[in-house]
């Protein structure tokens, strides 16, 4: 399962808001090869569930994964960062082995 923090889900409703997307939407989180740790983080907003994705709900912000990626972010815990460090949704994954000197940061 996949958790939110209130920034990231404070963040994640407003670009809902402001791009217009009803409930309908949620966020399509996955893990895809690349990146200067092996792997790279991806969010997207969709409203189209796709063959074998697994739906998880935190605080009220509704969460699609693929299997693969599942398997990759279980017990993950997205955050936002608007500091002065970097801007944007961060990444705590407890399975992670190593990281990249960025920070894993990733904008919407």
């Amino acid at each position: 399962m996949v958790t939110v923090t209130d920034k990231a889900k404070s963040k994640i409703e407003h670009l809902m808001q402001d791009s217009g997307l009803d409930a309908s939407y949620f966020l399509r989180v996955s893990v895809q090869g690349g990146g200067c740790s092996g792997l790279s983080y991806n969010l997207d907003f969709d409203n189209e569930e796709k063959k074998g994705d697994q739906f998880f709900e935190d605080k009220g912000v509704r969460f699609a994964l693929d299997m693969k990626s599942f398997l990759y972010l279980a017990g993950t815990e997205l955050d936002f960062s608007d500091g002065l460090n970097g801007k944007g949704f961060n990444f705590h994954n407890p399975n992670a082995t190593r990281t990249c000197g960025c920070g894993e940061s990733f904008s919407v």
